[in-house]
C-alpha cells in the first residue's frame, strides 16, 4: 500500500493495528526485529498476541518495548495520527484538540504529547559551524506572560523584592538559540541571565572555533571575539537590523514562530516543560528541508520522527517532577 501524504490518508492507512506495527517495526529494525533483551535477530512471530519471541532467550517482545510507546494502554493508530499531527502543525497542537481527534481525554493527550516530544529531542554534544565560511547566528529572548497581565498584588510584590520599577523581565524564562546558516539547523538551551560569563560560556559550548559569530549589541557578548578564536560581529538593532551578511534576523524568525505556539496554541507554558516546547518548533524547523535543500514532505517528516523513537522513556511521574528525568 502506497504510504500516506496527508493526515487523511494517514489516519485510513494507519487505522489497521498490523500496519502500525509494521511501519515502526520497518524504521526501527531496518534489518528485522533484533530482541531488546539479547540482541538475537532470530525470532518467532506470533500473530496472535502480535509480538515476536526469540529463538535465543525465549522471550517475548513487542514492537512498543523499549521506545516511548512502552506500557501505553493507547493504541498504535491513535499513538502515530498525533506523532504525523504535532510534527507537521507549523503552530504546534493543543491536547484538547489532539484528544477529540482521538477520543482520549485531554489528560492522556497531554502525556502523550510530552512522549512525543521527548522522542524529537535531538541533543548533541558536537558544536555548531567551524572554519572561516561558517557563519552562526546567536541572540536569546524572553518567553512568558505580560506583567500587565498580572494580578496587582503579584506585581506589586516583585516590585518591592526587586526594588525596581520595571519588571518586565522578571518573571519570564530566557531562552537562548544558535542557528547555523549553513547546516540550516537551530539549537536552543535556558539560561538563567543575561550575563556575560553565562551568555559566552553558552557560545563557547555549543560553537566551534573560528567560526563567524553573529549577535545584536548585548553587552553579554561584550568582547567575545578577544577572548575567542570566534570572528565576533555585533549588529546595532538601535541604528539597522542588517550589515551585509551581519544579522540576526534567521534567529528572530524562529522567536517568532515559537511564541506564536507558545502564546496562541499552548496559551500557558510552565517554565518548567519549556524545553519540550523548545524541542519540538527545534524540529519542525530543522527538518523543513534534507541535507541537499529540498524540502521535506509531511510523510518523510513523519518518517523521520518515528525513526527516533526506540530508547527513550518518559513517565509521568517525570512528566509531572515527582522524579528526575531519565537521561538517554
Amino acid at each position: 500500500m502506497e504510504q500516506p501524504k496527508t493526515l487523511q490518508q494517514a489516519i485510513r492507512h494507519f487505522s489497521d493495528e498490523q500496519v502500525c506495527i509494521n511501519t515502526v517495526a520497518k524504521l526501527r529494525w531496518p534489518d528485522g526485529p533484533v530482541c531488546p533483551a539479547c540482541g538475537h535477530k532470530e525470532h518467532y512471530y506470533l500473530a496472535t498476541q502480535k509480538r515476536w519471541k526469540c529463538k535465543e532467550c525465549y522471550k517475548q517482545f513487542s514492537v512498543k518495548l523499549g521506545t516511548i510507546f512502552e506500557e501505553s494502554p493507547i493504541p498504535l493508530d491513535k499513538w502515530l495520527i498525533a506523532l504525523w499531527m504535532i510534527v507537521n502543525c507549523r503552530n504546534g497542537i493543543s491536547s484538547y484538540e489532539v484528544g477529540r481527534t482521538l477520543g482520549i481525554t485531554q489528560k492522556s493527550a497531554w502525556f502523550v504529547l510530552h512522549r512525543l516530544r521527548f522522542a524529537l529531542r535531538t541533543g548533541s554534544i558536537e558544536k555548531m559551524g567551524g572554519g572561516e565560511n561558517s557563519e552562526i547566528e546567536v541572540d536569546e529572548t524572553y518567553v512568558g506572560g505580560k506583567v500587565s497581565n498580572m494580578h496587582s498584588r503579584k506585581r506589586n510584590r516583585m516590585v518591592r523584592e526587586s526594588g525596581n520599577d520595571h519588571v518586565g523581565n522578571l518573571n519570564k524564562t530566557i531562552v537562548m538559540g544558535f542557528l547555523d546558516r549553513e547546516a540550516r539547523k537551530i539549537r536552543t538551551t535556558i539560561v538563567p541571565n543575561t550575563s556575560r560569563v553565562t551568555l559566552q560560556s553558552q557560545v563557547l559550548k555549543h560553537v566551534a572555533n573560528d567560526s563567524n559569530v553573529y549577535t545584536d549589541e548585548a553587552a553579554g557578548y561584550k568582547s567575545l571575539g578577544a577572548n575567542s578564536t570566534f570572528v565576533h560581529e555585533i549588529v546595532n538593532h538601535t541604528q539597522q537590523y542588517v550589515r551585509g551578511r551581519v544579522h540576526t534576523n534567521s534567529l528572530e524568525n524562529f522567536w517568532s514562530l515559537l511564541k506564536r505556539g507558545l502564546n496562541g496554541t499552548y496559551v500557558a507554558v510552565e517554565p518548567f516543560h519549556l524545553h519540550r516546547y523548545l524541542d519540538e518548533q527545534a524540529f519542525r524547523y530543522n527538518n523543513r528541508k534534507d541535507a541537499e535543500g529540498k524540502k521535506l514532505n509531511d510523510a518523510q517528516r513523519f518518517e523521520l520522527a518515528l525513526s527516533q523513537i526506540a530508547g527513550k522513556r518518559l513517565t509521568f511521574a517525570e512528566v509531572t517532577g515527582k522524579v528526575g528525568e531519565t537521561a538517554f
